[in-house]
């Protein structure tokens, strides 16, 4: 219950979904999070993630943020440290898709996924890393950001061309920010799911997409958004003291197949 015990975490994307999994966990390991999204109700229906915290006894605040947009991030940032003292993890979780294969992405297409999933991911690992270089070490680091990346940026992405190769880009990013930050004791490590069934509507349930993602999943049952808010968790945590540039699967084995 103590795992996150008196730290700051942003996550973004977190009124739905596998964002709102990490926030409702890492508020009941003990966090204070700042919740980051463009909308406050979740997809999938029920109640917010904010109330839902306050509910269970948690720390929490919502900001209105769209990733692709630098002021938004930057106001984030801000406001966890401004009512927290200072910024211990970034969860870099908002994403959107199209379903789209090449030649049906349209050039808004691309830049609306590569704006949220890719430059999204840059706007909070750059204002992340600005604040934790003003930071203390605590437990021999300044910060620690988890992006969230996926399977899919390591094998194709079947029919949906701009997610794959913005996914591809946040795992390359996250090698990238873990070796230049190493020295001044930030990490940045990301956790890559496999096939999470998180209730939104839309193509993600499609039955015969399901069966797809089931054959190929050795494990007898397709990923929750409780099992990557685990792994987030870990890695925002303490126990994780010497990974930094992982990619972290959680994927029941998929990749293993």
């Amino acid at each position: 219950m103590s795992l996150l015990a008196g730290k700051t975490a942003i996550v973004t994307g977190a009124s739905s979904g596998i964002g709102r999994a990490i926030a409702l966990g890492f508020a009941a390991a003990g966090a204070a999070v700042a919740l980051g999204d463009v909308r406050e109700d979740p997809i999938e229906g029920g109640e917010t993630t904010l109330a839902a915290i306050g509910r269970a006894g948690g720390t929490a605040f919502f900001v209105a943020t769209d990733v692709s947009r630098w002021d938004d991030v930057d106001r984030i940032v801000g406001q966890a440290v401004e009512r927290f003292g200072r910024l211990d993890v970034m969860v870099n979780n908002a994403a959107i898709y199209t379903s789209t294969k090449l030649h049906e992405t349209s050039p808004a297409q691309w830049d609306a996924v590569i704006g949220v999933n890719l430059t999204g991911v840059f706007f909070g690992c750059k204002r992340a890393v600005q604040q934790m270089l003003r930071q203390e070490v605590r437990n021999e680091a300044r910060g620690r950001i988890v992006n969230i990346s996926s399977q899919h940026g390591m094998i194709a992405c079947p029919g949906d061309f701009p997610y794959g190769v913005s996914k591809a880009g946040v795992a390359y990013l996250t090698k990238q920010i873990a070796v230049d930050y190493a020295r001044d004791q930030i990490v940045c490590n990301a956790v890559a799911p496999g096939k999470i069934i998180t209730g939104k509507p839309g193509v993600a349930m499609d039955p015969a997409a399901l069966d797809y993602s089931r054959s190929r999943t050795p494990w007898p049952r397709l990923g929750r958004p409780p099992d990557v808010a685990a792994a987030a968790a870990f890695l925002a945590s303490d126990m994780a003291s010497y990974m930094t540039g992982v990619n972290l699967l959680v994927d029941g084995g998929w990749m293993a197949g």
